[in-house]
């Protein structure tokens, strides 16, 4: 790979996000800036556009979305860029135009061989975290950071879902006691119709 481009999508205080991954070994950043809270669906999109635009061989993404918990933009921009994709990478190897990618399965691990350009979201077992000198802080202020709109991208951000209501589920009830098995069956049988 010949450069490492950091993407973020957000509010401008997301710019110390990209700088701190430019500090960390990123050539350049791009924030994509908008004021407006983001859906899943919306975020796939302006990763398309960047795709698109960039022509990267690979991309990588998390696995899930710290504020609500999802785990679908990555599945979301392979769909839409119709590239090959790969999930909970554990292990990731490029060489000759492919990818190989190691997961945690159920049953074990399963690998993976992707042709690129390809799509993956990663797992926490990927890689150990980098810690950034103070040296390459100070060269990352100096790395270009691009910020684009979502209309420069040609992309309509606008939410298709609305939420309506959100509201704790009822108290459980308190369970009873039976005195013997055959009390229980009946109970189950002719009050709770069962059995």
């Amino acid at each position: 790979m010949s450069e490492v481009i950091a993407v973020s999508c957000g509010v401008g205080a997301c710019k110390d996000t990209l700088r701190s991954a430019m500090a960390i070994g990123a050539d350049r950043g791009i924030l994509v800036e908008t004021d407006v809270e983001l859906q899943p669906l919306a975020v796939a999109k302006l990763l398309k556009a960047l795709v698109d635009r960039e022509q990267p061989s690979l991309v990588i993404l998390g696995k899930q979305a710290i504020d609500d918990d999802c785990n679908q933009t990555g599945q979301m921009l392979a769909a839409l860029a119709g590239l090959p994709q790969a999930t909970f990478a554990s292990k990731v190897e490029v060489a000759d135009g492919h990818a190989t990618v190691t997961r945690e399965v159920d049953g074990g691990l399963e690998t993976l061989k992707l042709s690129l350009p390809a799509v993956i979201t990663t797992d926490l077992r990927l890689n150990e975290p980098r810690y950034a000198t103070l040296p390459n802080i100070m060269k990352a202020k100096n790395k270009p950071l691009e910020i684009v709109t979502p209309a420069q991208l040609g992309v309509d951000i606008a939410p298709r879902l609305s939420t309506l209501k959100i509201f704790e589920p009822a108290k459980r009830s308190a369970g009873i006691r039976v005195p013997d098995v055959a009390t229980l069956i009946a109970k189950l049988k002719n009050e709770a119709k069962v059995i």
